[in-house]
């Protein structure tokens, strides 16, 4: 078994994707609509995707504090530096639990934690 994809339900597609393209980095995969109401982007390159769903007839509740997204990058330090310049406000961190990671956290335009991180 291997993991395919996380998904996302978000409120305004174009915000979402500005924050995962920009930000995150992910290129479309594929984006298409399902119905009338419904658009369904994957966002990555890898094995493992990130698909966000946007239905204008739902109501987007993301209060789940428990579940992050993780993203691996060069530098925390640089990337803190890139995520102010882009206006953005950093959730928290950097922490560094041991001398082998160290990793910050922002929230997306759905309040989705999003946690970028370091090996040391």
């Amino acid at each position: 078994m291997k993991f395919c994809w996380c998904t996302l339900t978000v409120k305004n597609m174009e915000d979402s994707l500005r924050f995962y393209q920009e930000i995150v980095g992910l290129p479309i995969n594929k984006r298409f609509t399902a119905g009338s109401e419904t658009e369904i982007c994957f966002l990555g390159d890898g094995e493992t995707k990130v698909e966000l769903i946007c239905n204008a007839k739902n109501e987007v509740l993301n209060e789940c504090n428990s579940i992050t997204l993780g993203f691996e990058v060069d530098s925390v330090d640089n990337m803190m530096e890139f995520i102010k310049e882009k206006g953005l406000k950093i959730d928290s961190g950097p922490f560094q639990p041991n001398p082998t990671i160290k990793f910050f956290y922002v929230r997306d335009p759905n309040n989705i934690k999003i946690q970028f991180v370091q090996s040391m």
